[in-house]
């Protein structure tokens, strides 16, 4: 029998196989586990924490972190940090066929859905205790009605609420989450992403502690007990944001559900265990918990955002994709 002298790549099906490899390389590029890549990405990362938190302290003042001179100046150097973190997320994922801003989900497809559903859900995780809050606090701030005029004058004007609503959402969740994480996916994957980025944004509320040492208001060890506390809170919450931001492809999500939960902070436990019908309040916090794990994965469904651009960034398998 005579063999046929023609190159392997001449077949139909192989040219097709190395086509669909070809494109595979150029969909996940050279991101592959190699070390040196990932000691890279987690420098980067490191290096984005670093500047935002060292950004705080580069203006000298004797005041208070919650004196209007103070908060105006770090909220700008924030914000300057954040218009300077996409150059770092191009400069290390320069080969990634996706755009910069898509990768760190600021995009257009499914941006209502993302708008509503992750910050519905975050709502429903306080409770029926919540909404009665709601109705009966719509004078507070980011209680007040869209149609309340002079609520939210008053909260634009009041510089606290604007550093803890507005401009500290909107930064944190464009550097520790928008930026931080499309430099770990290629490396840990999606779910290993989740897990790492927190870690950054619980470790840089840290610097909390040299503030609270400069006042003197308490003792060394209590300041060191809230700060663990603080740093187990904001990991925690910031792996939430970390899993809403990789199942949407979104960051207004993210922002939304950060503001919502400084606005709230912890469902207070201790009050509802001395209120009069205490039983009820608890089992209203007992269902919200129970319908938030229900709904965790079909309201941040692909279907209602479209291809998540960060996901093609993902080493196969990408489970949370």
């Amino acid at each position: 029998m005579r063999l046929s002298n023609a190159s392997p790549t001449g077949n139909p099906a192989v040219r097709k196989l190395l086509k669909l490899l070809s494109q595979r390389r150029q969909t996940h590029g050279p991101h592959t586990n190699t070390h040196p890549r990932c000691f890279l990405g987690l420098l980067s990362c490191l290096f984005l924490a670093g500047l935002y938190v060292g950004s705080l302290y580069v203006w000298r003042s004797s005041s208070p972190r919650d004196h209007p001179s103070v908060i105006k100046r770090r909220c700008a150097s924030v914000l300057l940090v954040s218009v300077v973190s996409p150059a770092v997320v191009k400069t290390w994922i320069h080969w990634a066929d996706v755009s910069v801003w898509e990768l760190m989900g600021l995009r257009m497809d499914g941006l209502v859905a993302a708008s509503i559903l992750p910050l519905l859900l975050t709502m429903v995780s306080q409770g029926i205790p919540y909404l009665i809050n709601l109705i009966l606090a719509a004078h507070v701030c980011f209680h007040a009605l869209p149609s309340d005029v002079q609520s939210w004058r008053r909260c634009a004007g009041d510089a606290v609420w604007l550093r803890n609503q507005v401009v500290a959402p909107v930064t944190e969740e464009l550097v520790f989450r928008g930026a931080m994480l499309p430099m770990l996916v290629p490396c840990t994957g999606p779910t290993g992403a989740i897990v790492t980025a927190p870690l950054f944004f619980g470790v840089a509320h840290f610097h909390h502690v040299i503030e609270e040492q400069r006042l003197g208001k308490e003792s060394m060890s209590v300041i060191l007990l809230v700060a663990g506390m603080q740093f187990l809170y904001t990991t925690v919450f910031g792996a939430f944001t970390a899993f809403i931001f990789m199942r949407t492809g979104h960051v207004v999500g993210p922002v939304l559900c950060h503001s919502f939960c400084n606005s709230q902070g912890l469902p207070d436990i201790s009050s509802a265990l001395q209120h009069p019908h205490s039983s009820a309040l608890l089992f209203s916090y007992l269902m919200g918990g129970l319908l938030f794990l229900v709904l965790l994965f079909p309201l941040t469904d692909q279907y209602f955002y479209g291809p998540i651009p960060i996901c093609s960034l993902a080493p196969p398998p990408g489970s949370v994709c």
